[in-house]
């Protein structure tokens, strides 16, 4: 059921880690944040239009399609959104700081509002911030902006790639200082999650163009033959291990259970009763992904105050699940256990009435992150052992494959992001030619197995947070932070001051 399910999952709510309705059952791509499986007139997006918002301007930057080849077709030209916000920019004169996001798989605007640590320090060091949108997400489509064109075949989606994407910014950001007349401004560069992997790799491709960078939650290892397949859901299974272990054990043994109520007379009807289901449809395999769901989304981000960057949650959201399933007055009722927990993710906010397995909204634009995931990303997720909160499951490449050459007609190449950036031996390679750079990992967070957790030399430093989950650091700071978060954030703000410090230096032993 498990491989099923996971496959269901994909096509049906796919994204950071994209949205697509078409019947393949034999594809695992893995994880990304997908937006939970409610009927859209039950749900009001929270998130401010940019037409209303304070936080930037939106700008656009005409950009080429084909950084990499001199044929006719590489002329071609798009569109590319950035969002820009210079309230605090010291200016070109004081060479004050430029500040870049580098865009993930999705509407920019989504990741510039759960982007806060960038406005939060933009006062203290006079920096002008720039969000830089990734091409074939949000509004930065190329084809004349069409996605019926841009999504169309392999031949147009063959331009989605990250080396294309980090030539983008490298452009977009070199015509942007020359516009300021601030060629001399340091530039450093954040990204969280896809989005940090892109800013470590700009640091070590564009080092001309960014003195460093900030890389929080950057799986950048979490390839074949470095990261364990079984590392990502043995993170998710210490979760709710460490908080309960008859929680723990009720999740684990509640597979079984909606597998075996399916197959009985009338059983589908039982589990729509109990999971709140919608009339429309209900599948086993659907409910355990809808499930499965839940529980590593709310893993991965386990914060440690109240968000909403993928669904309103409350703080802590993993104690709060294992509460649920803990609760003495849910009996031994597997299910009514399991559906307490699974609100915590879909339905904190208490506006659903029913939940649609077969409908899978996108606000955040990450479509395409199949396609990524069917030509380079292939970062394996999908193992689970023995011991695993999920059932028993081996990381098949071979079916990964066949999937995506089926419906996209391309082979993966899973060893073209080491080529390209990296990754084997790490700690040795780094040491000998990279610098300025912060890798963040929260160890809640399942992704963290896949990052750089520990120092690779002086100006290549690690800050891994026992109780961090996804990207916490990013956050907009609130006043219930804990100390270690405030902590880690001071970490960040000193080193990153550091840089701009020797950058100075240099430059005027230069001048």
């Amino acid at each position: 059921m498990r491989i099923e399910a996971n496959l269901i999952l994909f096509f049906w709510a796919f994204s950071i880690f994209s949205c697509l309705c078409f019947s393949v059952s034999s594809i695992n791509f893995g994880y990304r944040f997908p937006s939970s499986a409610i009927k859209a007139e039950q749900v009001k997006l929270t998130r401010k239009s940019s037409s209303t918002n304070k936080l930037y301007k939106t700008k656009y930057f005409t950009q080429i399609l084909d950084h990499f080849n001199f044929n006719p077709k590489s002329y071609q030209k798009f569109q590319h959104r950035y969002l820009i916000n210079d309230t605090y920019w010291g200016g070109p004169k004081q060479n004050s700081p430029i500040f870049v996001y580098t865009g993930n798989e999705g509407d920019i605007e989504w990741f510039a509002h759960n982007t806060g640590f960038m406005f939060d320090i933009a006062p203290h060091f006079q920096a002008l911030l720039v969000f830089i949108e990734h091409r074939f997400y949000g509004k930065s489509i190329p084809f004349g902006g069409d996605k019926d064109i841009a999504y169309s075949n392999a031949s147009t989606l063959g331009y989605l790639t990250s080396t294309q994407a980090l030539a983008d910014y490298a452009t977009l950001i070199i015509d942007l200082k020359k516009n300021l007349t601030a060629v001399d401004a340091p530039v450093v560069v954040f990204g969280g999650s896809y989005g940090g992997m892109l800013a470590s790799w700009f640091r070590l491709k564009y080092p001309h163009v960014a003195i460093g960078a900030l890389a929080s939650s950057a799986p950048i290892l979490n390839f074949e033959n470095i990261t364990s397949p079984y590392s990502f859901n043995n993170i998710i299974t210490q979760d709710f291990r460490s908080e309960s272990e008859n929680c723990y054990k009720v999740i684990k043994g509640s597979w079984k259970k909606i597998e075996d109520t399916g197959k009985q007379s009338g059983g589908l009807e039982l589990l729509r009763k109990s999971f709140r289901i919608c009339k429309n449809f209900i599948d086993v395999d659907a409910l355990a992904s809808w499930l499965e769901t839940a529980f590593a989304y709310t893993a991965m981000t386990d914060y440690p105050t109240p968000s909403n960057f993928l669904n309103p949650m409350p703080a802590y959201p993993v104690k709060q699940m294992c509460k649920a399933i803990d609760d003495p007055k849910s009996g031994n009722d597997t299910f009514a256990k399991l559906y307490g927990a699974a609100s915590f993710y879909y339905n904190y906010s208490g506006t659903a009435t029913c939940f649609n397995l077969a409908y899978s909204p996108d606000p955040h634009g990450l479509d395409m992150w199949s396609w990524q995931a069917c030509t380079e990303m292939i970062m394996p997720t999908s193992g689970s052992n023995k011991e695993s909160i999920f059932p028993e499951n081996q990381w098949n490449y071979s079916r990964r494959a066949a999937g995506c050459k089926a419906f996209y007609g391309v082979h993966p190449r899973p060893n073209w992001i080491t080529t390209e950036f990296g990754g084997h031996d790490i700690y040795r390679v780094l040491k000998r030619y990279g610098s300025n750079m912060i890798f963040f990992n929260g160890l809640r967070d399942p992704w963290s197995g896949g990052g750089v957790l520990k120092n690779i030399s002086k100006t290549i430093v690690a800050i891994v947070a026992e109780q961090g989950a996804h990207h916490v650091d990013l956050r907009f700071a609130t006043k219930d932070d804990p100390k270690w978060l405030r902590d880690v954030r001071q970490m960040e703000i000193n080193i990153i001051s550091d840089w701009i410090s020797q950058y100075y230096h240099d430059l005027a032993h230069q001048s």
